[in-house]
Parts: structure tokens; sequence; C-alpha cells
């Protein structure tokens, strides 16, 4: 059985700030990831490839410097290059069509490609090129139909020097190839003038419905003439693919990879025709075959990109799927590294967590709250999510994913003027036990016991509460969580905020919810004693939805006040967009009144807030710049960090040997075993063992004998290990930790069915 390796995530994490010690992420207050696609250009105009990862969670663009380090992944988190991209939506491929040096930009239109010329000359800068590409079909121009959930190839096919555009047919099975004849009618590559050459490039069919393959398929057209061939009546239906055009056999014709909507594979088509002519002749569904085979939920998307300055092209694979909650979000960044050529490629498996291990990434849906937990005087983090992804079953066609909602705790071990947080838990309470969907919490000392208890909404509508009942090593104790607390419906996806709004020294609750609008309960109870009381659906006449973009706003109010005493109220928002009300005192039953000052809240320009979709802020002063510091979530699941003065940096856990044991299942193994490095006591709040995310170990197993048996150097924690052909007994399992002198050792006990 071949070795798979299965990247753990509990949390990941990505920083924008220059000077972060070695021992924190790399790029931790990025936002998060989940469905991306990897693109090649240069941002600084320096000659070295830079990185756009293009998340379509959001339409998210992130931008990264390359220090050029060679046979390295080394690049420099720079968002300030976002706002000088083009607008792009749902996909993004970068390519030099002008052969001019630079990278244009391919992206969706409505429903076709918008073209962006680079023009960049002293600094980065582009002009729209067309805002629909056009092919010539049968017997005039017409935008080529590339529908959002579509992700074409465009590369040279027929090797003459231009590039041309393979993408499904809208209603069929089938491929076509608009070829560029920039070449051949001005001599040169430098124009989009393209044309319906085949209908059935490759002649292969895909299933409806499906992802099978079909080779030598007949072409239901009853032409094979670019200009009269006219379609044939068909019931295929197409729901969407993603292809890659390259040379993988090195023989110079182009082969294809392609993958298909909620589907987990990639398939590989090898072209047994020639340049003009192409002819599926073998496929590969398991690609690729020689190494790790692709197995990411939904729908993954193809990147042929540099990474490494290798100056050969490597494979990094996300998924496409549009839909919100179907796709993997916590191990959805595959990095194959191409240790061949570019025109005959040999694609090995690094990670699945590529440049999400080095992001704080809570999954989907982020949702920070302050708070001091550990009743250190410092303000911490408590961040909420829509979910971990758990599983996907594909049931009558249709694919189902499963996901668990949990929270996590950032502590400040920083001080009153510079914050520095570590992620200490990513299951704080026990939370993942629950089975819930989109935690969303707040946090406040609502017994008056002198311990902070956490109110959350969720997915339903109805609110969780976890009781704060004490300390244990440094950290909270929550009690039993209980359900339905007050029997207060905030409405579905809620998001609730206790504060003291009326100003009579008792928290009231309001909570946002996703129509938009802000529901309202008064506390007319005592001190340690709340009671919530409904007094209005929507406080301040707020309503965060964009109707031209969204049919829900998602609202995510924070509170808060100035150094003059006075309240403001922070919205997050489906679009992303973050909205700031004035007008709150003595006007809680009028209408709050909109400004677009945030930034000035904050002290930075305005066209730096981006955020990305289901915004989710909390406003606090972490610094003495004089200016609130803003910490949001979004719907990509990561936070980002928008400050005057120092980006925090978030510290990694170093664990110490002797608090950790190794966790081995299952135990007995038959053909594989997993093993994790876990606590000996379990964190506050959680009685199982807390997994321990470290960086990769050398393992061995030894017989009783003393005899090695499997070695295995750079594993990850949590993936497989196959002992297929390890004879049954007991053996003794080590993991040596890098920078330890000890080992940690357990059991192992191999037995066949």
């Amino acid at each position: 059985m071949r070795l798979y390796l299965l990247l753990l995530l509990i949390i990941a994490v990505r920083v924008n700030a220059q000077d972060i010690p070695a021992t924190a992420y790399k790029y931790a207050w990025c936002g998060g990831i989940n469905s991306c696609q990897f693109c090649s250009i240069d941002l600084n105009l320096d000659g070295i490839p830079d990185l756009l990862i293009f998340d379509r969670h959001g339409n998210r663009k992130l931008t990264f410097i390359n220090n050029g380090t060679q046979d390295s992944v080394d690049y420099r988190y720079a968002p300030e290059y976002a706002a000088l991209l083009p607008e792009m939506h749902d996909w993004v491929i970068t390519a030099d069509y002008n052969c001019d040096g630079k990278m244009d930009v391919f992206t969706y239109g409505v429903g076709g490609v918008r073209v962006f010329r680079n023009t960049s000359a002293g600094g980065l800068s582009f002009h729209l090129q067309t805002d629909l590409l056009e092919s010539y079909y049968y017997s005039g121009y017409v935008g080529i139909l590339v529908t959002p959930v579509d992700y074409p190839a465009i590369a040279d096919i027929d090797g003459d020097g231009d590039l041309d555009l393979l993408t499904f047919f809208g209603l069929g099975s089938y491929v076509e190839y608009h070829k560029n004849f920039s070449k051949e009618h001005f001599g040169n590559c430098d124009s989009l003038d393209f044309r319906l050459n085949d209908h059935c490039w490759g002649k292969f069919k895909e299933s409806e419905g499906g992802n099978h393959i079909l080779l030598n398929a007949p072409c239901p057209y009853l032409s094979s003439s670019m200009v009269t061939a006219t379609p044939e009546r068909s019931s295929q239906k197409h729901t969407g693919s993603t292809l890659l055009a390259t040379d993988v056999n090195g023989d110079g014709i182009t082969d294809l990879i392609l993958g298909d909507v909620d589907f987990p594979n990639l398939i590989q088509l090898i072209n047994g025709g020639t340049r003009d002519s192409a002819l599926m002749v073998s496929q590969d569904s398991l690609f690729p075959s020689y190494d790790r085979t692709v197995r990411l939920n939904s729908f993954p998307a193809m990147s042929f990109v540099d990474v490494d300055n290798d100056g050969v092209k490597d494979l990094v694979v996300s998924p496409f799927d549009p839909n919100y909650y179907i796709s993997e979000n916590k191990k959805s960044v595959w990095f194959y590294k191409n240790t061949g050529s570019n025109t005959q490629p040999h694609f090995v498996f690094q990670t699945d967590t590529f440049f999400q291990s080095e992001m704080l990434d809570f999954g989907t849906g982020s949702a920070p709250a302050l708070a001091d937990l550990d009743r250190d005087s410092l303000i911490d983090l408590v961040v909420g999510n829509y979910g971990y992804y758990d599983s996907s079953r594909l049931e009558s066609g249709v694919l189902h994913s499963y996901y668990t909602s949990s929270l996590a705790w950032l502590k400040n071990s920083g001080t009153a003027t510079e914050p520095r947080f570590e992620l200490i838990t990513a299951d704080l309470a026990g939370a993942s036990r629950l089975n819930l969907h989109a935690l969303s919490p707040t946090v406040y000392d609502l017994n008056n016991d002198g311990y902070q208890d956490i109110l959350c909404g969720t997915e339903d509508g109805s609110l969780v509460f976890f009781p704060g009942r004490g300390d244990s090593a440094g950290g909270p104790v929550f009690g039993a969580a209980q359900f339905n607390y007050q029997k207060i419906n905030g409405g579905p996806f809620g998001v609730p905020q206790l504060f003291d709004l009326d100003r009579d020294g008792l928290p009231d609750l309001v909570v946002g919810q996703q129509n938009g609008t802000i529901r309202y309960f008064r506390n007319t109870g005592t001190k340690g004693n709340p009671v919530f009381t409904w007094m209005a659906d929507s406080l301040g006449k707020v309503d965060v939805t964009n109707h031209t973009l969204s049919y829900w706003g998602y609202c995510a109010p924070f509170f808060f006040r100035d150094r003059s005493n006075h309240t403001w109220l922070l919205a997050g928002s489906d679009e992303g967009r973050m909205h700031l009300y004035t007008g709150i005192d003595g006007n809680l039953g009028g209408r709050f009144h909109p400004v677009d000052s945030l930034y000035e809240l904050i002290g930075i320009p305005k066209d730096t807030l981006r955020i990305g979709w289901r915004s989710a802020g909390v406003l606090g002063n972490f610094t003495s710049t004089g200016y609130f510091d803003l910490i949001s979530g979004n719907f990509s699941g990561g936070l980002n960090y928008f400050t005057k003065g120092k980006v925090p940096g978030i510290k990694t856990l170093e664990p110490n040997p002797s608090a950790l044991r190794l966790k081995v299942y299952p135990n007995p193994a038959g053909e594989e075993f997993r093993m994790e490095i876990v606590s000996r006591s379990p964190l506050a709040g959680n009685k199982n063992p807390e997994v321990i995310p470290v960086k990769p170990v050398n393992l061995r197993m030894i017989n009783l004998f003393g005899m090695e048996k499997l070695t295995l150097r750079g594993y990850t924690p949590g993936m497989p290990v196959s002992v297929s052909a390890v004879p049954e007994g007991m053996y003794i399992l080590e993991a040596k930790l890098p920078g330890y002198s000890n080992s940690l050792k357990a059991k192992v006990i191999v037995r066949r069915k």
C-alpha cells in the first residue's frame, strides 16, 4: 500500500508585520483561505515572479512578494498590491497573451471572460482590454460562454506562439477549442482573435451528472466546419469542470487534467493525436497515480505555477465549488512539487495545507470576540466559526458535506500597549463535541462570580451558554453547555453581543440577524441574574443587506465606546463591508446614523479595509497610538488585523515533551495507523486530550528484539502510516521531535484480520 500523508491542521495562521519573531506564524493575519487559485505575476516589477492567491470565497486577492530564494517557498505578505489589481470574481488566470513579458489577467465576466492587459511601467497597472472575450461561432463573433462554475484552460494548444482557449460547451459534455489566429492573421501574438476550431476537442465526452470519461466519443455536431457547424439536440447537461492544459509526457502535444463538480479527484487525459487534431487515448482517474492521489472535496481546480523558485512549474490544487458549505476548508490547498520538467512533470506531494499552515485559519466563517479569559488584565480573543470540514457523502448524485463548529482561544501574552497572542486551543470549552454550526461568541461575567461566561449564537437561531467555572493551570474552566438560553430566538445565524446599551450598569443583549437587522433584548434583571426582555427586531433601523448582491445581510454587530464615552456601532455584513453608525446614545428607539469614517478611527488609508464575505469585527485599544485596532473575521475563516501601530505576532506553541504523549489509532493496526501528539492532561474545559500542532517529526518502529522495521523522516502527525509490509507483532513507535533530545514512545500492535 502506498504511504499517504494527510496533514492534520488544528489551527493555521498568517502575518503581515515585517519583524515578527521566528517563533511566529509567517502570514498570521491574512484572513485565511478556502478555495484558491494560485497565479504568478510580478507585483513590484523587480523581474521576479510574485504570487497572487485568489480565494473565490469572498473574491479575495492576497498578494505576496517573492524574496527569490533559490529552491525555496519564500514570500512576504504584501497586501498593498491587492488594490492595484483589477477587480476579479469567481476565477482568475494570469497569462501573457501579448508576449510582452508581463502577465495579463483573465477573469470571469458576465457569462464569459474579461481580459485586463498589463500596462505596468513605473508601477503596477492594468487596462480593460475586453469586457467579453469573443470568438467566431458559426457565422459571426459572439462572447465565449464560460460559466462561473467552469475554469477554462488558457494555453498555447497548437504550439504556434499565441494563447488559445479550451472550455466546456455550456450545455454539453464536450470541450470546445477556440483557436487564436493572432499569429496567422497579424504575424504576432498581441491580439485576441479567436475562432471556434473544434466542437469536440480531444474526441472525449464527460458523462451527464458525473465525472466518467468516454474516449473516442462521436461528436454530436452536424459538421466539423467551424463556420457552418450547428449543434444537434442533446440531453447532455454540463454542470461545471476545471481544466489544466499542459504537456504531461514530453511529446510536445497538449494533454489535459480535468476536475469535476461534486467529485474529489482529478482525471488525466493523454493526447495521442496531433497539435492540430487532438485525440485522447488514455485516462488516469487517480491522478497523480504515482504519488498521493488528489482526493479533495469538492471540485478541485489546478494551478500550474513555480512556487519554490526552481524554474519548474509546480502543481497547487484547491476546491473550486461555489457552494458555501460543500468544500474542505482546513486542508484545502495541496502542493505537489514538480521534480520533473515543465513539459514532462513529475508531481510529488508535499502538503495539503500549503500557506494555510502559516495562517490563522479557523475553517469557515470566523467570528472574533474580546475577553480577558485568564484574568491577567490583558484582552484576549475568542474566535467562533461556522465550522471545520468533517466529511462528505454523495447521495443521488448530490454531494452533502458536514462541518463542526468550535471556539478558539488566542491568549494575549504581550503588554497593555504591545499585544502578542498565543493560540492556546482550537476547542475552547469542548464546543466541538456539541456538533453545532455557526458558533458566534460574546463573553461577559453574567452571573457575577468573577469568571467569564460565553454566550454563542448558532445557525438555528438559538443561544448556547457556557458558564465559567474557574481556572485550571492558568486556563479557564467551563461548565456543561446550556442550550436554548432563556428561550431567546436570535434568528438564524445570530451574532450576539452583550453590551450595556442603555447605561444602567447591566449588560443588554443585541443579536445580529441573517436578514441584516439587529434584535434588541434589554436586561430587566439584576446584577448576576440577567433577564433579557425583547424590545425591538430592528434596532436603530439598521439593515446591512446589499440587495443588489444578496437576499441576506448577515449582520455582525459590535457596539463600543470611544474615549469621550460616545457609543458607536460597527456592523459586519454578507458583502464584507464594515458599516459604522453614530447617533445611538438617547436614540435607541430611533434611526442610527451611518458614517464612512471607520478608517479614521483606525488611522489607516481607506482603501486598505479589504476583508471578504461575512465580515465580523471587533475594535479595541491594544496599543498607545490613540487609535482603535480592528480585528475582523470573514467567510474564509481567518482574521485580519488593521492598526496604525505594529501588527502583533502570533506565538507558536513550543511543546514540552514531558507534558506530551503519543496517541496511536487504530491500535491494533491492520494496514495503516495514524499518530498524533497530545497533552497528557486535557486543556481546561475539554475532557479529551488536546492535540498539539507540531512541526514534522521523525518516526521509527522497532520490534522487541531492537530491530528497526519502519522509518519515516518528516512525518506530519495525523497522516496515515502504512504498515502493510510490516509483519504482525508488537512494536515500539518512537517519535523524535525537532529540537529535543528525548523521544516520545508508544506501543503499537500490528494484527491482520
